[in-house]
């Protein structure tokens, strides 16, 4: 019997503890690799949707900024008195809100130049917090293009009651920065 029970315990014998050391070392090294390669994969996906909720953000804006009229010496119903056009008043040179004009009451598409949300702080027309695009910042700009090059206009003997370039900005909570632009003609 000790003759089976020494053969016994030479076949049974457990790891060693440099065999053990080993193994997680590579145990280790296959984690951090599988790690380091699904973790940008995520990161995407994020992104995805980030770049999804700016663009309905951009489209809702843009579809404000497209309903008001073209120009404060423009008709507010849209039409009738087109500025620039003969016995019509000359088209504003100046962008941006008029002085005590908020965006609750703005009522032609170069009031809303300059205008900047920071992250956390995207409100409605209405003034009220939009929870949805927490972490967004959004900053609009509008210049006359007349043109459509895609560059804005500063010389004013270029003709400003043709059309005017609206660029939405957004940056999303992971600094990824998406511009959407539109023109709006004088009609």
């Amino acid at each position: 019997m000790p003759v089976s029970c020494a053969r016994y315990r030479l076949h049974h014998q457990g790891f060693t503890l440099i065999e053990t050391i080993v193994g997680i070392v590579v145990l280790a090294i296959s984690f951090s690799v599988l790690t380091s390669l699904i973790y940008p994969i995520t990161q995407q996906s994020a992104d995805q949707l980030h770049q999804v909720k700016a663009a309905e953000l951009a489209q809702s804006m843009l579809n404000e900024i497209q309903n008001k009229a073209f120009d404060q010496n423009s008709d507010m119903a849209g039409g009738i008195l087109r500025c620039g056009e003969t016995s019509a008043p000359l088209c504003s040179t100046v962008m941006g809100a008029e002085t005590g004009e908020s965006r609750a009451n703005f009522n032609d598409i170069d009031d809303y130049n300059d205008l900047n949300y920071i992250a956390g702080e995207i409100e409605n027309s209405q003034g009220q917090l939009l929870n949805l695009y927490l972490g967004y910042a959004m900053s609009v700009s509008v210049c006359n293009d007349a043109d459509y090059d895609g560059v804005c206009n500063a010389d004013p003997a270029i003709n400003k009651s043709t059309a005017k370039l609206i660029t939405v900005t957004i940056i999303t909570p992971t600094d990824f920065s998406l511009h959407f632009s539109t023109y709006r003609a004088n009609f």
